[in-house]
């Protein structure tokens, strides 16, 4: 099993940079591959963007490209989603997710993902 606890969420207006963690414990050795999902109110969830945890192979949503960018430190079990340019319409419960078994590239359609986070919240005003 992996747990991932998400932190770094809050209220900013829109424009400035926000940057989220998850911290990812138990079998992290097993890790393949890690994401950032967000669901606004009323909405289904989304997928931002994913990397490859040993390649760093990274994926992004039309949406966030050029505007977030997603890292890792593998020492630190840690994932990073450094948002910029924030729009309100940023404004989700950001996930944090994980799987040891599938592709960066299928956390773009979201298949097979096993460890989710709780969620961290953002909130953009304009």
């Amino acid at each position: 099993q992996v747990q991932l606890v998400e932190s770094g969420g809050g209220t900013v207006q829109a424009g400035v940079s926000l940057r989220l963690s998850c911290v990812a414990s138990g079998r992290t050795f097993s890790i393949g591959a890690a994401g950032w999902f967000r669901q606004a109110p009323g909405k289904d969830r989304e997928f931002v963007a994913s990397i490859g945890w040993g390649g760093g192979t990274t994926y992004y949503a039309n949406s966030v490209k050029g505007r977030f960018t997603i890292s890792k430190d593998n020492a630190k079990n840690t994932v990073y989603l450094q948002m910029n340019s924030l729009k309100p319409e940023d404004t989700a419960v950001y996930y944090c997710a994980a799987d040891s078994a599938i592709s960066p590239y299928s956390f773009t359609r979201q298949l097979g993902i096993n460890y989710w986070g709780k969620g961290t919240l953002v909130t953009v005003s304009s």
